[in-house]
């Protein structure tokens, strides 16, 4: 058995800032991907405004909000997200996720392991994060 927990004072700068523009973003390996059946988990603590750029996954991801409000959005829709809320993003969806403008937000991202796709297009992924509800 393992008991691991979010802690933002365990969490480091993450390695490729350009990704996530806005502010802040620090992350905390909750797993080992090789230990845990393949399972990677991440907290992810954004900065108010701080955001990820868009992107796609070879894989599902889990998003579990576990404090603060967020945005997730899609081509397609965009959703705040609040403490408790769980967010699928399907296999190759473009999609984007970061704190509000006001509040700060941490995420847990859970999905097996697989390189995130951080060439995916810009598009107008700033009309995406205005008027977020």
């Amino acid at each position: 058995m393992q008991i691991e927990r979010v802690d933002r004072t365990q969490a480091r700068p993450v390695e490729r800032p350009e990704w996530f523009p806005g502010g802040e973003v620090l992350t905390q390996a909750l797993s080992d991907p090789e230990d845990v059946a393949g399972v990677e988990i991440l907290a992810v603590f954004f900065s108010a405004g701080a955001r990820t750029r868009p992107h796609t996954h070879p894989t599902d991801q889990i998003l579990q909000v576990v404090e603060g409000e967020g945005i997730v959005a899609t081509e397609t829709e965009r959703r705040i997200i609040r403490a408790g809320d769980f967010v699928i993003v399907p296999i190759g969806i473009w999609h984007w996720h970061g704190a509000t403008p006001d509040s700060a937000m941490c995420h847990l991202s859970i999905k097996p392991p697989g390189q995130t796709d951080w060439t995916a297009p810009w598009k107008d992924w700033k009309t995406y994060a205005e008027g977020a509800r």
